[in-house]
């Protein structure tokens, strides 16, 4: 959808933005809702304070889709400091261990394809994940160490892009719940050196890049006009689902959340569209064909125009 004034000046759409190092995912998404006098505002997912890079945050209207990203496929460009192991595994835990460097490009290049493809992480002690309804960042944070289970994560490309001396970096494209910065320890130890995430900066998100966003810094510079001239389609979080497109009365029926029987093909979720083309909501179709509304579009907000 496109951005519309409403009443208090709210906005509804996405914003691709260039996360700065130094501040939360929250506190950049805070900045930016109020830039944008937004009501509401969520994030397709928590890059740490240390990292940089796309975080496409959803306004209003379109917070209702912010999960829709959550499980994509990320990518990013992440820095080596080959030779120093920390115990968070990045920039700003305490050093743990330091070891000579002694690695060609060769060796390098190898360790990294053993990398590529489904492998086993244990997720990090300074981590969001809740162990006993506390994060684990809780525990580490007292010196504690909870035993964790490794997960699967899958490493789509692991690739080199500089080595010199002891800072290397690569280019990954992941799964949903991979820890780079792990990653940086097992490539580290099977080097036989160690090693921590010195950088981190998201790339991509599913089918979003950071070449489309706008730092926040440059945002904050912009005019009101400019600024909302920035936010893009509620459906630009749904371009990877299914399209579905509905006549007049059967578009008015799932307004008023009602169940349509279509003999559609069976799918978890799709983007439905009403008769002239607008962003109604996302439905799920059970094996009956049974089309069911998952979240809906406000009325209100529904002058727009879909995602190219």
């Amino acid at each position: 959808m496109q951005v519309r004034r409403r009443k208090g000046d709210a906005v509804d759409g996405v914003l691709l933005l260039d996360k700065p190092v130094g501040i939360t995912s929250n506190a950049a998404l805070q900045v930016a809702r109020r830039a944008l006098n937004a009501r509401k505002a969520g994030h397709t997912g928590t890059l740490d304070p240390l990292a940089s890079g796309l975080l496409p945050i959803a306004l209003g209207e379109a917070a209702k889709f912010a999960g829709a990203l959550l499980d994509a496929p990320k990518s990013y460009r992440a820095t080596l400091r080959l030779g120093v192991a920390t115990a968070s595994g990045d920039a700003d835990g305490e050093v743990t261990a330091r070891r000579p460097v002694a690695v060609d490009a060769a060796r390098l290049d190898a360790t990294l394809s053993r990398f590529v493809g489904t492998i086993l992480q244990v997720p990090p002690m300074h981590s969001a994940l809740k162990r006993d309804g506390r994060p684990l960042y809780e525990y580490a944070r007292r010196g504690l160490e909870v035993e964790r289970a490794a997960r699967e994560v899958t490493i789509h490309r692991l690739e080199r892009r500089r080595f010199e001396g002891d800072e290397l970096d690569i280019d990954v494209d992941c799964s949903k719940g991979t820890y780079v910065r792990v990653l940086a320890q097992d490539i580290g130890e099977q080097l036989g050196c160690g090693a921590h995430l010195s950088a981190l900066r998201r790339t991509r998100v599913g089918p979003l890049s950071l070449d489309d966003a706008i730092a926040l810094d440059r945002l904050e510079g912009l005019d009101p006009a400019a600024r909302r001239a920035r936010l893009r389609p509620a459906d630009l979080l749904l371009q990877e689902l299914p399209r579905i497109d509905l006549d007049a009365e059967a578009a008015e029926r799932l307004r008023h959340g009602q169940r349509l029987a279509l003999g559609l093909r069976p799918v978890p979720r799709a983007r439905i569209y009403d008769d002239r083309g607008r962003l109604a909501g996302v439905a799920a179709i059970d094996d009956g064909g049974v089309l069911a509304p998952l979240r809906l579009v406000n009325e209100e907000c529904r002058e727009s125009e879909p995602a190219p």
